[in-house]
């Protein structure tokens, strides 16, 4: 399910795993490099500094060598309910400048609703680009997971 404003977007999933385990798969390297980046990309550099405070940066591929690389800071981190970072591409013909993500890991028995909202786009381009992008990440994590 999806909701959104002209510049946010909010979608919601239920994974088929605890939320401790999605929450690991949201916030560890080695999980993450497996499902966090759409399908059609593959994620050859990931960097997390899991700490308020701390970065993040996930360098995705293209199979014809585009690259597109995630960057931001923890502002929230609540294992495993929360987590709340910034979102900005390196590239410049992607940026749209530092938005903001909110993640949130409700446990449905031994499922996870998972509750993303990525706020603060400056148009409705740029927000609708990234539910694309969002809906295909998490495929990818309810296949890894589920």
């Amino acid at each position: 399910m999806s909701t959104e404003t002209a510049t946010s977007l909010r979608i919601s999933r239920v994974i088929n795993a605890d939320r401790e385990s999605v929450f690991r798969a949201w916030t560890e390297p080695d999980r993450l490099k497996h499902w966090s980046c759409p399908e059609g990309l593959t994620l050859r550099d990931v960097q997390v500094d899991l700490t308020v405070g701390g970065r993040y940066r996930l360098r995705m591929e293209s199979p014809d060598g585009g690259v597109h690389t995630a960057v931001g800071l923890y502002r929230e981190i609540e294992p495993p309910q929360r987590l709340v970072y910034t979102w900005q591409w390196e590239e410049e013909d992607h940026d749209v400048g530092e938005t903001l993500v909110t993640v949130e890991f409700h446990a449905q028995g031994a499922a996870t609703e998972v509750v993303l909202t990525h706020e603060l786009f400056p148009n409705a381009e740029a927000k609708d680009s990234h539910v694309e992008g969002w809906t295909s990440c998490l495929n990818r994590l309810e296949r890894l997971l589920g």
